[in-house]
């Protein structure tokens, strides 16, 4: 009976000791707990993307409590959770939500293909290994690697053998657009009007560029010189919109002779024209 006192009693003094011991130790090797960090991580949509360009949602959080991380950087949670984000430093933003649109028509019926490509499905493979797998340089490798980094499933890669968006799930978080290794994807505010151009080709030789893909652009200035407002020129072998200027008449869509030109404001409604 002493024994399972004794044991019960030494038992109850060793717990205690531990418990004391433990507390002392969490005390000295505690870390200060960020109150800001913590708030804004609960406004956070919890997606982890790596759109904001952190480790994840707490890694962003905390960048951003410390003054190191713009007060709308989480793309994935656009314009409302930037405010939530901003309330929470106290501070006052205008915000935007923002979708990516591609720049490249460069679909089956309309670029030529190198050959049969027999490496690793992957564009940023192809890419290394044979410049791609169609005759523009420029356009769409078509194997989907902005697809599978899509964590939102904005992306797919149709039949016709490009990545299409689903602007009902795009949030413009840009991983898809820092994935591209041809960089064929770009993020636009989503109030954004005017005329794109959906072509990267910036060759020079129209021929090639006609022989290559049937929906390149073609420099031919037809656009330049339609515009009443002189708000397209082409730069560096590609349209280039002063949105500014631009009031989306579609003239210079309509007189486009390979129909590179599209009104932002069409696309986001499908993508599929």
């Amino acid at each position: 009976m002493n024994i399972i006192i004794a044991t019960v009693v030494l038992s109850f003094t060793l717990a205690f000791v531990l418990g004391v011991l433990l507390g002392f130790f969490k005390k000295i090797f505690s870390v200060p707990v960020n109150e800001k960090a913590e708030k804004i991580r609960e406004v956070l949509p919890g997606a982890n993307c790596g759109g904001c360009g952190y480790p994840g949602c707490d890694g962003f959080a905390t960048a951003c409590a410390a003054g190191e991380a713009p007060v709308d950087g989480c793309t994935a949670g656009g314009a409302a959770v930037a405010k939530k984000v901003a309330a929470v430093l106290g501070t006052a933003i205008n915000a935007e939500n923002k979708v990516v649109v591609l720049a490249c028509r460069g679909c089956y019926d309309n670029a030529a293909q190198r050959g049969f490509y027999n490496g690793v499905k992957n564009c940023a493979a192809a890419q290394q290994a044979v410049n791609g797998t169609k005759m523009c340089s420029y356009g769409c490798i078509g194997f989907g690697d902005c697809v599978n980094a899509c964590t939102f499933g904005a992306l797919s890669l149709e039949k016709d053998g490009l990545p299409h968006i689903d602007y009902s799930k795009c949030t413009g978080c840009g991983v898809c657009v820092n994935t591209c290794p041809r960089h064929l994807l770009f993020k636009i505010p989503v109030s954004l009007k005017g005329a794109v151009a959906r072509c990267s080709n910036r060759s020079e030789n129209k021929q090639s560029i006609l022989k290559n893909c049937k929906g390149g652009c073609i420099k031919c200035g037809k656009c330049e010189r339609t515009c009443e407002q002189h708000a397209i020129k082409v730069t560096n072998g590609i349209p280039v919109v002063d949105y500014t200027l631009c009031n989306s008449c579609g003239k210079c869509i309509e007189g486009c002779p390979t129909h590179v030109l599209y009104l932002i404001e069409d696309i986001i409604k499908t993508d599929k024209q």
